[in-house]
């Protein structure tokens, strides 16, 4: 996605964090944490990002964004009860959209890893606009180094 290497099995390569709790209503018939309840894991985490690293500085900028693109590896099975801790780091900063890396740990163990790019669009009119730059340096503090 970024051209950028890291591991993303490793918490220590995040940035911003939240926490989040399984629901007894999450399970599948295995008995395991199911991908829906997973993907709104990863959605509180981009939430919990926008929150703390963005919506101070950036504000009402941060509205007409859109998730163009969301992918997820399933790569450790998540039982009940469960609290989890969701990783994000900004992987790329276009001109109008921005990349996200995203992980799911359960203690040391990485339950599921996702990629994200989100789009800068004008509510008005659904096109994609350049993304102002308060906005682009407050996602800068959030970059994977390179």
């Amino acid at each position: 996605m970024s051209g950028v290497q890291f591991e993303r099995t490793d918490p220590t390569a995040y940035k911003s964090w939240t926490s989040c709790s399984a629901r007894y209503g999450d399970l599948d018939p295995n008995g395991h944490v199911n991908n829906g309840a997973i993907n709104a894991f990863f959605e509180e985490g981009r939430v919990a990002f926008r929150n703390q690293g963005l919506a101070e500085t950036c504000g009402d900028v941060l509205k007409g964004f859109v998730v163009a693109h969301f992918s997820v590896d399933y790569l450790a099975p998540l039982g009940y009860p469960a609290e989890v801790e969701v990783g994000t780091i900004v992987t790329r900063i276009g001109r109008s959209s921005f990349g996200l890396a995203q992980a799911i740990f359960r203690g040391t163990v990485c339950i599921a890893a996702a990629e994200v790019v989100a789009v800068h669009t004008d509510p008005a009119t659904g096109k994609s606009v350049a993304l102002p730059p308060p906005l682009r340096q407050a996602l800068e503090d959030y970059l994977l180094p390179r």
